[in-house]
């Protein structure tokens, strides 16, 4: 069957109809004609002049990016449209600054696959859309400090059977984390440090709980070192925590009083206190914690006060919200529905909305519109480089 790709989906692949009937076609560019036959890879009739030759060598197989065969302008202008069509499909039409790249040296951390392949233990990603696992040496994208991340996960391997392995890169060392099956995993758990020992690593955990450890790993966010919670959310790159961070301090402008929602382990709760007094909220207990911890040895910071609250649940109230300058919110990808329309009755004047998906965005967009806030700056921003994954800051003020 041959094929033209008319568009690039929202999910990086290239789409086709043909009959009625749709196609997406990974790795693939609008223009071009392909050739799809069952069971084989797609083969590229006529290829387009925008296809450019990929920075790795596993980019055939592997299903971790999406894009790295197209021109990167090409893809900077996809990528900010996709922020683009998501408010475009609510009625919103604000001006949409470029897009902000901010993969920096790399990603700072990566979760690899583990499996025992042809007698050997493998990491890697899975190819696109299957469960097959593609074996990697050293992943291009990541920072050179994760270059044995790999190596890592496959000795995870020989230890835990089958399993997942996230590895961060700390100021202080990496940090593992690895999900196995117990059943397999609990028998070998003394073993671990061979691993913290051989990789130097900081820390080793396993299924959430601690299996060794040499150092408790720490980010420096603001002035402020954090420890690092096991499993812990952190920003994809350290470039793209600093942009975010920069853009929301330049939101909130000279605010003296601010509400910091979904503040994890604090990225801009401790940049924030620099200039304004702030109430930092989330439901994560362990990343509480930590930013209560990492509190304690600051100097120099403005008052912060901690809530541990499910905002999903019970978002603040325009009642709670009085006396606050700005709010920045900064939810997981399903948004913060619930927090944006209690937003929408308050008199809050400056809210600075964080997002890593912009269908939701929009919708949290469109609360925020209808209740009386007008868009001040729209930014997109970059950190996942060859993906379709975007973040977005904007800046609301009150009409």
């Amino acid at each position: 069957m041959e094929l033209t790709i008319r568009s690039i989906g929202h999910r990086g692949d290239g789409l086709a109809e043909r009959e009625g009937r749709a196609f997406a076609v990974p790795k693939t560019l609008p223009g071009e004609v392909v050739r799809l036959d069952d069971g084989k890879a797609p083969e590229i009739l006529t290829p387009s002049p925008d296809r450019v030759v990929p920075v790795c060598p596993y980019f055939a197989a592997c299903g971790g990016c999406a894009l790295q065969h197209w021109d990167r302008e090409r893809y900077r202008y996809w990528k900010r449209k996709l922020l683009v069509k998501a408010l475009d499909a609510r009625g919103i039409e604000p001006t949409v600054a470029e897009l902000l790249d901010a993969h920096g040296a790399g990603r700072r951390r990566v979760s690899l696959h583990v499996r025992r392949i042809d007698g050997r233990w493998q990491a890697g990603f899975m190819a696109a859309r299957t469960h097959d696992l593609c074996p990697i040496g050293r992943c291009p994208i990541v920072v050179p400090a994760l270059q044995e991340a790999t190596a890592i996960a496959a000795a995870c391997g020989e230890l835990f059977g089958d399993c997942d392995v996230a590895v961060t890169a700390a100021d202080n060392g990496l940090d593992v984390s690895v999900k196995a099956e117990r059943l397999k995993a609990d028998p070998h758990l003394h073993r671990a440090p061979e691993i913290l020992h051989r990789f130097s690593l900081a820390r080793l955990s396993v299924n959430g709980d601690l299996a060794a450890g040499a150092a408790k790993p720490l980010v420096t966010m603001g002035t402020v070192e954090v420890p690092l919670p096991m499993r812990s959310f952190l920003q994809a790159t350290a470039m793209g925590e600093q942009e975010l961070a920069r853009l929301v301090l330049e939101g909130v402008g000279k605010a003296k009083h601010v509400a910091d929602l979904f503040c994890g382990i604090g990225p801009f709760t401790l940049r924030l206190a620099e200039k304004a007094r702030v109430l930092a909220v989330d439901s994560d207990r362990d990343a509480m914690a930590s930013l209560d911890a990492a509190l304690k040895g600051a100097q120099g910071l403005k008052p912060v006060k901690l809530e541990t609250r499910d905002l999903f649940t019970t978002p603040l109230v325009p009642s709670e919200l009085k006396g606050f300058d700005a709010v920045v919110f900064d939810p997981p990808r399903a948004g913060a529905e619930s927090q944006a329309r209690a937003l929408a009755r308050s008199t809050v004047k400056t809210v600075v909305a964080v997002s890593c998906d912009p269908t939701s965005f929009a919708r949290d967009a469109t609360i925020l519109a209808e209740g009386g806030y007008r868009f001040k700056a729209v930014t997109p921003v970059d950190q996942f480089l060859w993906s379709p994954h975007l973040e977005t800051v904007a800046v609301f003020q009150r009409a």
